[in-house]
């Protein structure tokens, strides 16, 4: 499956969404891989997850793998280990350009070294 076919599974509405946030981040973030990773749209840089998005039960959310790093209020702070933070949409008249371009472009220079943690004893460490 690629990431239009992710899309195209999803309610009309959820569907909009997924295809404005895909267009957006394709446009701000050329230079990114995009695939489906653990079942979810994920744009990869230099080999690190960088953003992506998925269905949740009433929204798709947007998340940055190092978005706490953006110090940026709209982004919600996950609530695992990781240093994640996302936003969650419900239509696709809520999602800002401005604001994507602009935590697109601190995507680039604020990254957490996802590509170098590796499984120890059933446990993620760093390098």
């Amino acid at each position: 499956m690629n990431i239009s076919e992710y899309n195209r599974t999803q309610t009309e509405n959820d569907r909009r969404i997924c295809e404005r946030l895909m267009s957006l981040i394709n446009t701000y973030l050329p230079e990114a891989e995009s695939k489906i990773w653990h079942r979810h749209p994920v744009w990869f840089l230099d080999g690190n997850p960088t953003v992506g998005y998925s269905k949740l039960k009433d929204c798709i959310r947007l998340m940055f793998w190092s978005g706490m790093g953006f110090e940026e209020l709209e982004l919600k702070p996950g609530t695992g280990k990781f240093k994640d933070a996302s936003m969650q949409y419900t239509r696709v008249d809520q999602i800002s350009e401005e604001d994507l371009k602009r935590w697109l472009e601190k995507s680039r220079t604020i990254q957490w070294d996802y590509k170098n943690i590796v499984k120890k004893k059933g446990r993620l460490d760093r390098l």
